[in-house]
């Protein structure tokens, strides 16, 4: 067994120490899981990001309610400080091994490692068949917690078994572990499965079917804003906005090399007059049609084509997840076709813009990777070796000279060409793929794609995929976790709330509701005759930035009192007062209001 299948870890948060960590976890819960509940069968129980998890097939049914026995078994292994210990084993050892305890997909998975090297991990009774790495000993595996059950096809298609799957985390130390629990706590709270649809954002329909986005008025109201927002920055930076349809002839997807390397995710065909047409996945055949309706000069490059184009892709009900994974979805894609001396600046220009959005809703924190292939296995890609390397040295060199940190991950790259991701950081802590700069070697070889150069001959241009939003419904999703649903002025729904006390105020509320939506701003009145105190609970739910409460006093003296969704409020303002200063909050942007800090009202 070669050494490094165990780690011994200096840094024990170091990401291999944390991966041995995790994946040692899921083999003392599979051995758990055994003792309590014999002729459970085992498939695989892998490390992912922040825990762990393992896949079961069992009679018995399990449920949260369950945790706290497996929990207490897995303690008692964990206390036995037994050691993993690895063995290589030939095809054929293996195979008796999982012969005589039953374990059918433990064979299926031997079937398809029959050319490679095979190990078995064993720590007390228990052995897996896995490649490593593991604790030196289970000692080291004291602070973890199981989390929750989920069904799972086997290999995740959708046609074979359902197994059960359950999910844990695990950590270096008792700290850690509770403030992980801590930030999965506060991502329910946080969850846009529940807020979106309690502010009236957004509803997903039975009747219509799942993974299908129905935006309410006030999210619809949002979207456009973000969009918006977005056409016109832009435009400001050489974009020029398209649009495409959403069905096709199977022909151009045929031609794409969709049909053959993203099928599964299609839909099927639709006959129009003895023809197939599909609905789109992706915007970027249809962007190269209109690159194609002329020939192109070098001098009209860099040509930036962009689209906020809805694509339908087949996602399978088992991984659809409110707005985060959908089946109709709305991209915010561009194509730039570029010579091979403007690609630096063009991705420099795709990074200031992701950065700008960044900076726009209010994410501080990000992280950069650079993912390239791996050029010992180049049957997996399309492209020449040197254009991978001009590729990849293009992104690397840009973020160098930027300063930007950035982690280089190899063999991460689709197959045709590497890419710039960019992981936001939300108030929580947790990371979210984002935006993407994103080299295409196959496309334009496919549609054959030229453009005349200065020495009058025909070139194939470059082409960089960009999107920022990444997807309108997700990064939506996303706002609703960073913010709670407590949206800055300028992006919220309904940005102020006029209340009154009795009907003597209503005409002052409607005057300076007029007033207020002459400046631009989004308001409702309630006018309601109820209890002044049941009006504001009401608002403070709704998350609406700021109550505006006008009474019998601020009636005579020609004022307003203020209130913030926080509960201070601020009386006597006159209505100019209030309008300059949320001008300038809405105008810039700001992610939180500058309000002087004042003990709340009461009441």
């Amino acid at each position: 067994m070669p050494a490094a299948d165990i780690v011994h870890a200096a840094d024990p948060n170091s990401q291999e120490a944390l991966d041995a960590l995790r994946h040692s976890c899921a083999h003392v819960m599979a051995q758990a899981v055994q003792e309590l509940f014999p002729g459970t069968k085992l498939t695989i129980g892998p490390a992912i990001e922040n825990g762990f998890y393992y896949d079961f097939e069992s009679e018995h049914r399990f449920a949260e309610t369950d945790f706290k026995a497996i929990e207490r078994k897995m303690l008692q292994i964990v206390e036995g400080n037994h050691p993993f210990s690895g063995q290589e084993v030939t095809y054929e050892e293996s195979k008796k091994y999982w012969e005589a305890r039953g374990e059918k997909y433990k064979l299926e998975l031997l079937e398809g490692f029959k050319d490679q090297k095979l190990t078995h991990y064993t720590h007390s009774t228990f052995t897996d068949l896995c490649r490593g790495g593991h604790t030196p000993s289970t000692k080291l595996i004291r602070h973890f917690k199981l989390l929750t059950v989920a069904g799972a096809y086997w290999r995740g298609d959708e046609k074979n078994a359902m197994l059960q799957r359950i999910y844990g985390t695990v950590w270096p130390t008792k700290d850690q572990l509770q403030q992980h629990l801590k930030m999965l706590e506060e991502a329910k709270k946080r969850d846009h499965r529940k807020l979106g649809p309690a502010l009236g954002l957004f509803s997903i329909e039975e009747l219509a079917g799942p993974g299908l986005i129905f935006w309410h008025p006030k999210g619809g109201r949002m979207r456009l804003i973000m969009e918006d927002w977005l056409r016109a920055e832009a435009l400001k930076r050489g974009y020029q906005m398209v649009y495409t349809p959403h069905i096709a002839n199977k022909d151009l997807w045929n031609v794409s090399g969709h049909t053959g390397f993203y099928r599964q995710n299609m839909f099927g065909e639709i006959e129009v007059e003895k023809a197939d047409y599909m609905l789109k996945p992706m915007n970027c055949p249809c962007h190269i049609l209109i690159y194609k309706g002329g020939l192109r000069s070098y001098k009209q490059l860099p040509m930036r084509l962009a689209e906020l184009g809805t694509v339908y892709r087949y996602e399978r009900s088992g991984v659809l997840h409110g707005l985060m994974r959908v089946r109709g979805f709305t991209q915010d894609d561009a194509h730039i076709f570029c010579t091979p001396d403007q690609i630096e600046s063009e991705i420099e220009g795709c990074l200031d813009f992701a950065l700008k959005v960044f900076e726009v809703f209010g994410f501080t924190q990000y992280k950069m990777e650079v993912s390239t292939w791996d050029p010992e296995k180049t049957a997996d890609y399309v492209g020449e070796a040197d254009e991978w390397e001009r590729a990849t040295n293009a992104l690397v060199s840009v973020l160098e000279r930027r300063k930007t940190p950035y982690k280089l991950c190899k063999g991460e790259a689709a197959f045709y060409g590497p890419k710039i991701d960019v992981k936001l950081i939300d108030a929580i802590g947790r990371p979210w793929q984002l935006s993407t700069v994103q080299f295409d070697f196959n496309l334009p070889k496919r549609f054959e794609m030229e453009y005349v150069g200065p020495d009058g001959l025909r070139h194939r241009p470059l082409m960089v995929h960009r999107a920022l939003y990444g997807s309108i419904e997700r990064f939506f999703g996303i706002l609703v976790e960073h913010y709670a649903g407590n949206f800055p002025l300028w992006l919220a729904a309904v940005q102020i709330k006029i209340l009154t006390l009795t009907e003597e105020q209503d005409a002052a509320a409607l005057a300076l509701q007029k007033k207020l939506e002459a400046e631009g701003f989004r308001v409702e009145a309630d006018l309601r005759r109820e209890r002044i105190g049941h009006k504001i609970r009401e608002t403070t739910l709704e998350k609406v930035p700021y109550m505006v409460i006008i009474g019998p006093n601020d009636v005579s003296s020609n004022t307003i009192s203020v209130r913030l969704k926080d509960g201070r409020q601020f009386n006597g303002l006159t209505a100019d007062e209030f309008i300059a200063k949320i001008k300038m909050e809405a105008g810039e942007k700001r992610t939180a209001s500058d309000w002087p800090a004042q003990a709340p009202a009461q009441g």
